[in-house]
């Protein structure tokens, strides 16, 4: 049963680890307070599998805390900046998250804030997780259908010319349930030059954890097969080149 607070109760502790993590002062936890109150969000649920102090959240980064929130009857994925953060606001990630959901990748960007970015729940689990609980018949199918999903979303985000620049760890950045969507563009760029699919690819097939749990569930071609059709696709990052890419994957 997923229990919503009242939003008031983040100014107070220990919930107020979470609003102004990993400090903050009752100042900036009440003009925190005002902040979300302005986003239009109206109760806070405590969840999920990283704990900080005493309160289970969505998930942690070097620049935010995730949490589920409401917005009305709307559940929502609330980020809020770290006080301790190298970012002195939220607004350049909203806006790459924005140009990401452009091409349809990413969880919906809803609203932003300096302190907050307000985005669509995904309700689901990481790619690590789900692809560890996979077994029967049709798994492999399954798998198979994911990766591309994946492949195919990070070809679009090449195509466009934004850069993740976190997919080569793709354990923690890509929510498999009701859909398959990669999150956190906390680290994305639209300067630096794309490795969305080359960094996938390795990361899911060639590189160790991840790849290991593919292997055990359907086959994998060559690893020397992998690199030569990702060294191709590198040359000119064309609709061909991806699509012989998912050839050799046979996906």
């Amino acid at each position: 049963m997923r229990r919503f607070f009242p939003l008031d109760v983040l100014v107070e502790e220990p919930y107020s680890e979470v609003l102004g993590y990993p400090k903050a002062s009752r100042r900036q936890l009440q003009s925190r307070l005002i902040e979300l109150k302005k986003l239009g969000i109206t109760k806070v649920s405590f969840q999920g599998p990283l704990i900080i102090g005493r309160i289970a959240v969505l998930g942690k980064g070097y620049t935010g805390v995730v949490v589920l929130a409401k917005m009305g009857s709307k559940k929502v994925a609330l980020k809020i900046r770290r006080t301790d953060s190298p970012r002195q606001s939220m607004q350049k990630e909203a806006a790459l998250l924005e140009a990401a959901n452009g091409v349809k990748v990413g969880p919906r960007l809803i609203r932003s804030s300096d302190n907050f970015v307000v985005m669509e729940y995904l309700d689901g689990k990481k790619i690590y997780e789900w692809i560890g609980q996979l077994g029967g018949k049709g798994s492999a199918a399954r798998l198979r259908a994911v990766i591309k999903k994946v492949l195919s979303d990070c070809y679009h985000l090449d195509e466009f010319g934004l850069d993740h620049g976190e997919l080569s760890n793709i354990t923690k950045h890509v929510i498999v349930g009701r859909k398959v969507t990669i999150i956190d563009f906390e680290s994305s760029s639209l300067e630096r030059k794309v490795s969305n699919v080359t960094s996938t690819t390795q990361a899911i097939l060639i590189g160790s954890g991840i790849a290991k749990m593919v292997q055990r569930i359907c086959s994998v071609p060559p690893r020397q097969k992998i690199i030569d059709a990702l060294r191709q696709y590198k040359n000119g990052r064309t609709q061909q080149s991806f699509d012989r890419v998912l050839r050799v994957l046979k996906l």
